[in-house]
């Protein structure tokens, strides 16, 4: 009777193993087909802010590349650069992405190639938030293929590593973005020229005065991250100007840009700060909002960090 009874529940506990080494195989075979064709899609999309990141960190070879979040993106017009340089330009800012995402860019594009000009838009950012952490998902579906981004993305969790061993992961939020960037309809998709996207509209509201920002407790891996931004154009010879385009408001001081200043000067990289610059202060109408250019504002701040190049640098 005790052996029926153990060959019955060894024969229940084989099948319940057997059972689940089929479920196992049947998620991993999912995780893995749906996962494939996930990263199809999303390489395969042509327009899109995910697709220009993709361009961004695989297919650039212009001569000068500008970097930073949507003040990058917005602010600098990649024709008046190359009118008046005669060299190409790309602009790989994108939206809501910090100091971490342009230095994960930055690394990828110095495996390939080495840019004659390098921009780097400032946008106050060296105070901690977490948000900063989590857009690191951007990056997600680069992590396989470009090892050299990995010790960025893994800030976002300890767990990176692990988690990116699934297929579906990185693009588990990007999946209305990649439908949007595979399909072809006129007035869908944001126009961009050579990255950049122009706002229009003028903002209409009178300037106002903001606080200033005091001092706080910085976030040490994104000082880090910024001066291993810098360093890695001066390792690889490359010219790099940092810059703080125009914004609509008054301050006293910001804490952050009074960092990155002194960080720039402690390197002996260039710093332009164009947030007090009058010509925009007295100019809503070159503003689509109170921190954003529009594209005629664009078109005017190109122009005047194009004379700064010319003035302090030699591009050839």
């Amino acid at each position: 009777m005790e052996d029926s009874l153990f060959i019955f529940s060894f024969n229940r506990m084989k099948k319940f193993i057997l059972n689940c080494i089929i479920g196992l195989i049947i998620v991993l075979a999912l995780d893995f087909g749906i996962g494939r064709g996930l990263e199809y899609f999303y390489f395969k999309q042509s327009a899109g802010f995910q697709h220009r990141t993709t361009h961004s960190i695989e297919h650039t070879k212009e001569d000068i590349l500008v970097f930073g979040s949507s003040r990058a993106n917005h602010h600098y017009k990649p024709d008046v650069f190359e009118r008046k340089l005669k060299n190409t330009f790309y602009n790989t800012g994108r939206d809501g992405n910090f100091i971490f995402y342009q230095t994960a860019v930055l690394r990828s594009v110095l495996k390939r190639y080495k840019p004659k000009l390098i921009l780097y838009d400032f946008t106050g950012e060296f105070t901690y938030n977490q948000s900063d952490y989590d857009r690191l998902s951007s990056l997600l579906p680069y992590y396989k293929h470009h090892p050299e981004i990995r010790s960025i993305v893994n800030l976002r969790s300890s767990y990176e590593p692990v988690k990116n061993l699934s297929s579906i992961y990185p693009y588990n939020s990007t999946i209305g973005n990649i439908v949007f960037g595979n399909i072809n309809i006129k007035g869908l998709q944001t126009k961009a020229n050579k990255g950049y996207v122009p706002l229009f509209g003028e903002w209409k509201e009178p300037i106002e005065n903001h606080h200033s920002v005091l001092p706080y407790e910085i976030d040490k891996n994104k000082v880090t991250v910024f001066n291993e931004f810098l360093n890695l154009c001066k390792q690889h010879e490359i010219p790099v100007v940092v810059l703080v385009s125009p914004i609509y408001y008054k301050y006293e001081d910001d804490f952050s840009i009074a960092l990155c200043k002194k960080l720039c000067e402690e390197k002996k990289v260039p710093f332009f700060d164009f947030t007090k610059d009058k010509d925009f202060l007295k100019a809503p109408y070159l503003f689509a909002d109170i921190e954003h250019l529009n594209d005629n504002g664009a078109v005017i701040f190109s122009e005047k960090v194009v004379d700064l190049i010319k003035a302090h640098l030699k591009i050839e």
